[in-house]
């Protein structure tokens, strides 16, 4: 029996007023892990005044997504677009690269993609020393 492994792992840390957004995505998403991961990140942000987060997406394992997450992704984009400040990519595959740039449109802050981890973690936390 072959084992399908999909969704996303979060982390979250906050220093002062900077919030520091770990994700790791697997596989191929679904609408059912972005009912799973937006109410956990939205109860993480809300009642922060003005949050500036910074991402760190690994994307290395990442194969997609069906229609209805991608649509999931964009709303969540839309809604918490205004608070990222950072976002760095790491990943694999071209259209990783491409789908950075058109998430860039959505996101009032700076989005990145990497093929190297250290050169992506490095970028984040520029400005923070």
């Amino acid at each position: 029996m072959t084992i399908i492994r999909h969704g996303l792992s979060i982390g979250i840390e906050r220093v002062d007023n900077d919030f520091f957004l770990s994700l790791k995505v697997t596989g191929k998403l679904t609408h059912e892990d972005y009912e799973k991961i937006t109410p956990m990140i939205d109860a993480a942000l809300d009642g922060i005044d003005d949050p500036k987060i910074k991402a760190y997406i690994d994307g290395s394992e990442f194969e997609g997504w069906e229609l209805r997450a991608a649509w999931d992704d964009l709303k969540l984009g839309l809604k918490r677009g205004g608070e990222f400040e950072k976002i760095a990519i790491f990943g694999n595959k071209k259209w990783q690269e491409y789908s950075a740039k058109v998430g860039s449109w959505f996101i009032s802050g700076e989005v990145k993609y990497f093929e190297n981890e250290d050169e992506a973690l490095n970028w984040l936390r520029e400005g923070n020393e």
